[in-house]
């Protein structure tokens, strides 16, 4: 037989279900507004009316207003978290870096208002979404450099393509459709993957460079295979490679 059940645990429980419920039911709500009227209609008094609760719930909830608007970003951002994570990763690590920046542009064209939301304001960490995405994009230029394909260091090559990317997308969302160059997207992609790789768009792989060398080699070191070498001497030696990387 199974173990009785504490009734404090039952009622914890049922509890968090009702919490998560209402959660679900203001985020709801929220991205309702969001998506209807914009930014600025979505206010704690608004969304509390929309979602029939009273205001101090969102910050019971959510802290205040900002924290509201992260949560709202991150509900948005879950379908295409669900899209990013189904395309998996294959061999030819260019195409998935242009699968991954096309999904990018598809999602911010498709849902403008959170988008803008995730990247429109400039804010110091960035919003908890936006972070995310930025991980997974540098994870896949990780592998990039791990093959010793890159022409700069991951953390520049990384952040060249997620504010390029970034940059195109809301300037065509500040267009009327009709206005918007369709292949801007395409050419933007193709440029940066020929700035950042040693490989450009479709041309045969060249001979690794020395910064080519310098990135693959920073990679291996954060595999936590041993070295030999003490955490300062690591630290140096990364820095030296970093800079031999960015010089390529």
């Amino acid at each position: 037989m199974g173990k009785p059940s504490n009734k404090a645990d039952v009622t914890y429980t049922a509890k968090r279900t009702a919490r998560r419920g209402t959660r679900e039911r203001l985020l709801a709500a929220a991205s309702e507004l969001l998506a209807r009227d914009g930014r600025d209609a979505v206010s704690t008094r608004a969304v509390a009316s929309a979602a029939g609760m009273q205001p101090p719930t969102i910050y019971r909830l959510f802290g205040d207003k900002e924290g509201l608007l992260d949560a709202v970003a991150s509900y948005g951002f879950r379908s295409y978290l669900a899209d990013k994570h189904a395309l998996g990763e294959t061999d030819d690590l260019l195409e998935d870096l242009r699968r991954g920046w096309d999904l990018h542009v598809e999602f911010g064209l498709s849902m403008p208002a959170f988008y803008t939301l995730m990247y429109g304001e400039a804010r110091e960490n960035g919003s908890p979404a936006g972070r995310e995405a930025f991980g997974m994009l540098r994870h896949q230029i990780a592998r990039v450099g791990d093959a010793g394909r890159l022409r700069m260091s991951v953390d520049r090559a990384s952040r060249l393509m997620y504010a390029t990317g970034i940059g195109v997308v809301l300037s065509q969302i500040a267009l009327p459709p009709a206005e918007r160059d369709p292949e801007l997207p395409d050419v933007a992609r193709e440029f940066v993957l020929r700035a950042i790789t040693a490989e450009g768009d479709a041309g045969p792989a060249t001979p690794a460079g020395v910064a080519n060398r310098a990135v693959a080699l920073r990679e291996a070191l954060g595999n936590g295979e041993p070295t030999g070498l003490t955490a300062g001497e690591g630290a140096l030696l990364s820095e030296w490679l970093d800079r031999m990387a960015n010089a390529g």
